[in-house]
């Protein structure tokens, strides 16, 4: 190979790596700045309707926070129709009066960033029903939280205290195919705190495309 042959393909691998990248979070940047058995950090934002809420605002309640970016592949599975696994699995959190609160931290200008009238627009089609849409363009939220992915998931007992952080399942792919045989863990760990039980696992790697800040 000549050395200028050679420099277009180191090139074009650098790229591709670079893409990658910035695609999927990587081990080490998904360490999370809140961990299970920690007081979940207050914060107020603004959500897709206009209104401001507080995490206070939920206390002696679970909620549930969800990351999301619906540009991204790994939140388009979960969301896909059929069969519409996190719309069940909202629907479900309601039903059981756990408060469920999507977060959008992606600033202007990135992939996922929407406007509120976008978002009630996209869940209306998609029929997602979380309790509120956060809109966190400026990214304290989630770095308050060191939220990595989209998605990433927490949860938060009545009491306020982290019970789980993490993925959503087990099956780190953008395959719609895989949530057929997927254990989903924020639905295992509603079912725990529900029943007074431990929740296991507490803290697990989460999976998706890094976070838009």
């Amino acid at each position: 190979m000549s050395r200028r042959n050679f420099s277009i393909a180191a090139g074009m691998a650098a790229a591709v790596a670079l893409t990658a990248g910035a695609l999927i979070a990587s081990t080490v940047q998904a360490s999370s700045a809140t961990e299970p058995g920690e007081l979940a950090p207050d914060f107020t934002g603004i959500t897709a309707t206009g209104e401001t809420v507080s995490l206070a605002d939920f206390a002696g309640k679970t909620v549930i926070l969800e990351w999301t970016n619906d540009g991204c592949p790994f939140v388009q599975k979960h969301y896909a129709v059929p069969p519409a696994s996190m719309q069940k699995l909202q629907t479900d959190a309601a039903e059981s009066d756990v408060v469920w609160l999507s977060v959008i931290s992606s600033a202007p200008g990135k992939q996922g960033h929407r406007t509120g009238a976008e978002v009630l627009d996209m869940n209306m089609a998609r029929g997602a029903t979380p309790a509120h849409v956060i809109l966190d363009a400026s990214g304290e939220i989630g770095r308050t939280y060191g939220a990595k992915t989209t998605p990433h998931m927490f949860l938060i007992t009545p009491e306020g205290a982290i019970a789980y952080q993490g993925a959503i399942d087990d099956k780190p792919s953008a395959r719609v195919a895989d949530l057929e045989t997927a254990t989903n863990y924020v639905r295992a760990a509603m079912d725990s705190l529900a029943a007074g039980e431990p929740v296991e696992p507490a803290n697990t790697q989460p999976y998706g495309c890094s976070i838009k800040y």
